[in-house]
């Protein structure tokens, strides 16, 4: 047998990665249901859901049959082939948004917002954007322009594509004086996710909507986060009864396996020219079997009913310990804690239990898997409780 060589050997974790991504301290090396098991052999109650991903949280028996029965069948073909389990999955999604809109497959969350931006810009030929304050839309260069705080922190490009401005959450005046007839569009998270779960209500969302009515703007819903049922509904559009032109989706869309989706409005679509939009991966056959899965399962599962009750469990039973106020929509929480977030975090961590943070210092942010239980959220009151306020 020749002797291992240096690129034989495995090497320390992260040891060839660039050093660019923020990481909490836990080595994930499997997973099953809710639980996750570390490099020590430790199982973690992962309330995190991968940044909202995890839905059907690990090993789900359906989602992992289905992605192996496509592998089989064929792994990839791009759009420019139709494919039966791609239109399965559009029409799929069509009855469960219970939305009029045409869908389009692409890879990520920040490529739908991409798409969505680029088609209200060419559609309407404006130039400006609106986009609120705490929004957090992608790190591409027109997703990263209408993020709150980008570029101060990360966003690298020497300009933004179009011209930008943020809208103060909850503020109907600023709604009127900076929503006007040059303006493109308003790109919105019905709950906006990195902020802390923060609902931006019903009211707010419908003045969106009446103002892009009466200036012919265009009202983007980035549902990335909040969408595909986190907040009890099939995306916060219903929730709030509030219909957007465009609704981006990603994250739970897949369960894990790449892939997002942009809604578009049928007067919207009618507009729109054969390869007006493009790419690669988007629509791909695995794809589309991993949401035809997630969709079956979050259906099949009632999944949509125990979000709202463990969601309701939540809000009624973890304000203990340092968490003083809650905040959010279903399965997308903010815990709003008396002192940092990140103690809180560690804290919970050493406890056994995965929680978020977000731009907030003081709010600790809950993704969990849709197949929690009421035993997980007790888990979580009582390491609550056992923590300094």
């Amino acid at each position: 047998m020749p002797p291992v060589t240096a690129l034989d050997a495995t090497p320390p974790v992260g040891e060839f990665l660039a050093p660019v991504f923020a990481q909490y301290p836990l080595e994930v090396v499997s997973a099953q249901g809710v639980w996750l098991t570390n490099s020590r052999g430790e199982r973690v109650l992962d309330l995190y859901g991968g940044h909202a991903v995890a839905a059907l949280g690990y090993g789900h028996p359906a989602w992992t049959a289905a992605l192996a029965r496509q592998a089989q069948l064929c792994q990839f073909q791009s759009n420019a082939v139709a494919m039966a389990v791609r239109a399965r999955a559009a029409e799929r999604l069509r009855r469960f948004a219970q939305l009029p809109q045409a869908r389009v497959f692409v890879n990520s969350g920040a490529e739908a917002n991409e798409n969505a931006l680029k088609i209200a810009l060419r559609t309407t030929s404006r130039r400006h954007v609106a986009a609120i304050e705490g929004g957090f839309h992608g790190r591409t260069a027109a997703a990263g322009a209408v993020t709150w705080g980008a570029q101060a922190k990360w966003y690298g490009f020497p300009r933004a594509p179009f011209n930008v401005s943020f809208l103060p959450r909850g503020d109907a005046r600023a709604i009127r004086a900076k929503v006007t007839r040059k303006t493109a569009a308003v790109i919105v998270e019905p709950v906006q996710g990195l902020a802390g779960a923060v609902d931006l209500g019903a009211d707010y969302l419908a003045a969106l909507r009446r103002r892009c009515d009466e200036v012919g703007a265009l009202l983007i819903f980035d549902e990335v986060q909040c969408g595909m049922g986190r907040t009890g509904q099939p995306f916060a559009a219903n929730l709030h009864g509030v219909v957007p032109d465009l609704l981006t989706t990603a994250k739970a869309l897949g369960n894990g396996f790449p892939c997002a989706a942009l809604l578009i409005s049928p007067q919207l679509s009618a507009q729109l020219p054969v390869e007006s939009l493009g790419t690669t991966f988007g629509g791909g056959p695995m794809a589309c079997a991993a949401i035809e899965a997630v969709l079956e399962a979050i259906e099949s599962e009632k999944l949509l009913e125990r979000v709202r009750r463990i969601g309701a469990l939540i809000r009624a039973s973890c304000r203990v310990g340092p968490v003083c106020a809650l905040q959010g929509a279903g399965l997308l929480v903010g815990l709003r804690t008396t002192r940092p977030a990140r103690e809180v975090q560690a804290e919970l961590l050493e406890c056994g239990i995965l929680a978020g943070t977000s731009s907030d210092p003081q709010v600790l942010r809950l993704l969990p898997p849709f197949i929690l239980e009421d035993e997980h959220v007790e888990l979580l009151h009582d390491a609550l409780r056992e923590l300094p306020a």
